[in-house]
């Protein structure tokens, strides 16, 4: 019974050293890992107290017959209340670190973080203004942006998501070359909010599948690059050019929205800030409204977002989607006093993708439309030190869209590279409330390229092709992209 007794207590040992080395081993031994030693622990420590009331009831079983056959023997065959006890309180102390240590990692898997970034090197033809005919070739190497999300997830029905934008390297002021609005002009500015900015910062509850709210500053659902915006989720070196030149790049807003999944259906509805019209412009529409600038976000005119979509453009497979905005934009002018219109905004989205085996195919058309566009224009003229100022008419109605097609090459060789091609089109100056829409501005992007991914958390591109002006005294231009991306989850 000694002997067995002593066999209890050295495995209580070892699986206590098992334990320690376990709890105290480095940081980096994953979730799952750690997961599989505490179940096992569990159970063997289920195991030991098995076995050790086994040996308790024949301990008094024994005890109770040498009693009545052999008193004298007792004390040397039946083993001790005290080595019984510290046996059981060595499981009983076990089973407490086990417990301590799955609640510290309850709490590690409430939290999360994630990152992104890519830096790019452009090889393009500029002109110096919008007058100018003769391109200038001119390369640039931009840390294009790094992305830090945390997000914490406090019970099964409330969680919290914030990201943090590190653009171009920096911030502070800038001294940057304006060669289309001002005809040629060195501007010098602080980029307040440009540079470094909270992209989002949203609350949830999620009541269900069906039914979540979330609230803060959240993403819009206009335009797939709130969707798709990380590297390796589009095939261009850059984001697609066509959605920058009309709309806010991963438009984001203040303010409240619901959203579910209904089957194969997603849906989303907001009711958010609304943009500025006093930063509208010629060459990327609306785009420029966006109040990110200001310390404060002006909140006389609302907007309403809404998307529908079957399927998932994240995960893959065939994914349609219809996306529309609605608001107004002049009661968030800081100088209110120079507009009495509403210039209403209406923007709609339709897109779909089908990324299956090899394939990787997904497109996108935008179209907008602007009241009061000759109003705003003039009252923008006239404001005095608004910069960057705007001297060209907007555009009442405009347009965009893209379509990238890829093949995986890794489906048929060990080789994971996609080749793609591409064509990005846009024009902000589809129609103009009154005059002539010049073709200045209309500009389509033809392209071809690779996508190489020495492991899955990274991406290098490269990306040749043809941009071309809609005027035919505009010569068409080349251009050549190289750029690296990262993307990873803790």
């Amino acid at each position: 019974m000694k002997a067995k007794l002593s066999l209890v207590a050295l495995s209580i040992a070892l699986l206590t050293g098992s334990f320690n080395a376990y709890a105290e081993s480095d940081q980096s031994i994953s979730t799952q890992a750690l997961a599989e030693a505490i179940a096992k622990q569990e159970a063997q420590i289920a195991e030991l107290k098995l076995q050790l009331a086994k040996l308790e009831q024949a301990a008094k079983a024994q005890s109770n017959h040498q009693q009545s056959s052999h008193p004298q023997s007792i004390q040397a065959e039946v083993p001790s209340h005290t080595q019984v006890a510290e046996n059981t309180q060595a499981i009983e102390k076990l089973d407490s670190q086990v417990t301590q240590v799955a609640q510290v990692q309850q709490q590690k898997d409430k939290f999360s973080f994630k990152s992104y970034g890519s830096a790019v090197f452009t090889s393009d033809e500029y002109f110096d203004n919008v007058q100018d005919t003769s391109p200038e070739r001119r390369s640039r190497f931009d840390l294009e942006r790094i992305v830090t999300e945390f997000g914490y997830q406090f019970n099964d029905q409330w969680s919290m998501e914030v990201e943090i934008e590190y653009e171009h390297g920096g911030t502070g002021a800038a001294l940057e070359y304006d060669g289309f609005d001002e005809f040629g002009e060195f501007e010098s500015e602080v980029e307040a909010g440009g540079e470094i900015i909270v992209e989002k910062a949203e609350i949830k509850y999620q009541a269900s599948d069906a039914f979540g709210v979330k609230f803060g500053n959240i993403h819009l659902p206009i335009g797939l690059g709130s969707t798709l915006h990380k590297p390796n989720q589009y095939l261009t070196v850059q984001r697609h050019k066509s959605e920058a030149a009309m709309i806010p790049a991963v438009w984001n807003e203040m303010g409240i929205g619901v959203f579910g999944d209904l089957g194969d259906f997603h849906y989303q509805a907001q009711v958010v800030s609304g943009l500025n019209s006093e930063y509208f412009r010629t060459y990327d529409w609306v785009a420029s409204g966006h109040q990110r600038r200001f310390e404060h976000v002006n909140a006389d005119d609302l907007a309403f977002a809404g998307r529908l979509d079957y399927g998932s453009f994240k995960e893959g497979g065939l994914a349609a989607g219809i996306a529309y905005y609605y608001g107004n934009t002049t009661g968030n002018r800081n100088k209110s006093n120079k507009l009495n219109v509403d210039g209403t905004l209406s923007i709609v989205s339709v897109a779909a993708a089908y990324v299956e085996g090899p394939w990787v195919l997904r497109g996108q058309y935008l179209y907008g439309t602007l009241s009061d566009t000759d109003a705003i224009t003039l009252a923008n003229k006239t404001t005095p030190g608004l910069r960057p100022g705007n001297f060209a008419q907007l555009g009442s109605k405009s347009q965009a869209f893209f379509v990238e097609a890829g093949i995986n090459l890794n489906q048929w060789w060990d080789l994971p590279m996609t080749v793609f091609a591409n064509i990005d089109y846009s024009n902000p100056l589809m129609e103009v409330e009154s005059g002539t829409a010049t073709k200045r501005y209309e500009n389509t992007w033809s392209s071809v390229g690779i996508n190489y991914s020495p492991i899955p958390e990274i991406v290098l591109k490269a990306e040749g092709g043809l941009h071309q002006v809609a005027v035919k005294s505009i010569p068409d231009t080349n251009f050549f992209a190289l750029g690296v991306g990262y993307q990873f989850s803790l």
